[in-house]
């Protein structure tokens, strides 16, 4: 009788599809369009740009900077982990699903209030230090529990994925009026908030990795101890870093605003792109991984991850160019030619291609694109 062998074909990026999204970036930052270099050199002031004034905005924006990118470590520390972590405790796919359903409903009832708290009574500054704390206290009950509840970790990490959303924006935006710099120089600041977000999931990737090691068992309370401090270290830059006084809002005053709100068609719209931006990315995420394996073939997603990050990082620096540029497009013209481009990616997909090489590329289109978009969105937010 003879024996039939299938042989198993493995499928990995080309290493030059790292160096080219690298050197691309290198060469996107620095070569930016001079109109954008002078822009930044004529000072953060509306009055006088003299070296001082644009000395004090980058110290400012480092700072900033600094502390958005251990926060998005910690962010991305949990979602490596995520489903492997709760796998490797024994928990079914159906009590993950709930638990995420769970976290979701928390955010969306919860999370979606604490917007407006922080913005009439608490400040942003104290919804920053929240949501270190809630990741402090995720990470010291799971280094003391070997079995923490399942469904209070997906609350308070949804809870914290939910202020991370809009508190150091809206921290940011607020501190660069009050500091009075020009609300131009927020343009810069978004996209290098996109981008340094990128670089500090790829980051909490080789964490991750390297602090579980080849002994699973041990090294998988490892990232509890990461989080436990990087929290501190945030809890100790946010609560240094600024000194912000709250102003209470009177309810008279926001019932205005909210008049406002619903009255402008305009906020509606991009309220609108928002939730499709949004959905579109949880289905890409969902579906991702199974669609590249769907041909049977195997696959490392743990490097193609990075090359989605990457596609992302570069998507951000083309921002400046098309924003602040010679060309200077309008921010809405240049959303509608990134979402068609983004229906086009998935148009594509939608067809169940599955040559893995072509997938990995719409897929890194798609990131490109969503690292032009978020600035763009942020900058009509506060706009």
């Amino acid at each position: 009788m003879a024996l039939a062998v299938i042989e198993s074909s493995i499928w990995l990026p080309n290493i030059s599809l790292f160096v080219f999204i690298f050197v691309c970036c290198v060469f996107s930052i620095g070569l930016l369009p001079k109109a954008s270099k002078s822009s930044r050199s004529a000072g953060p002031l509306d009055n006088v740009g003299s070296s001082s004034s644009s000395s004090a905005f980058l110290r400012f924006q480092r700072k900033f900077l600094l502390i958005y990118s251990l926060a998005s470590v910690m962010e991305g520390l949990w979602a490596v982990f995520g489903e492997y972590e709760l796998s490797f405790h024994g928990v079914s796919k159906e009590q993950m699903v709930t638990s995420l359903c769970v976290g979701y409903v928390a955010a969306l009832t919860v999370g979606t209030g604490l917007g407006m708290v922080s913005d009439s009574i608490s400040g942003h500054k104290k919804a920053c230090l929240i949501f270190c704390t809630l990741h402090l206290f995720v990470g010291l009950w799971k280094k003391i529990s070997p079995h923490p509840s399942l469904w209070m970790a997906s609350i308070c990490l949804s809870l914290a994925t939910s202020i991370f959303s809009f508190s150091f924006e809206a921290m940011l935006v607020v501190e660069n009026e009050k500091q009075g710099f020009r609300q131009d120089t927020l343009s810069d600041t978004f996209w290098l908030m996109t981008f340094f977000e990128s670089v500090s999931l790829i980051l909490s990737q080789v964490l991750a990795n390297w602090l579980l090691g080849s002994n699973v068992g041990k090294g998988m309370i490892s990232p509890s101890t990461a989080a436990i401090f990087l929290s501190v270290m945030s809890i100790i830059c946010v609560g240094n870093g600024w000194k912000e006084t709250p102003k209470a809002t009177a309810t008279k005053d926001y019932n205005v605003s909210y008049a406002h709100i619903f009255k402008d068609k305009r906020i509606w719209l991009l309220g609108f792109a928002h939730a499709s931006l949004h959905f579109s990315i949880a289905i890409f995420w969902i579906l991702w991984a199974p669609t590249v394996v769907a041909d049977g073939r195997e696959a490392h997603l743990g490097l193609v991850y990075p090359c989605l990050l990457g596609a992302r990082m570069l998507g951000s620096t083309i921002f400046p160019w098309l924003l602040t540029g010679p060309s200077s497009l309008r921010t809405e013209d240049c959303l509608i030619y990134a979402y068609i481009l983004l229906g086009i990616s998935f148009s594509v997909i939608a067809y169940d291609y599955q040559e893995i090489a072509v997938l990995v590329s719409l897929f890194c289109l798609f990131h490109a694109v969503l690292g032009l978009i978020i600035p763009s969105l942020a900058r009509l937010r506060t706009m």
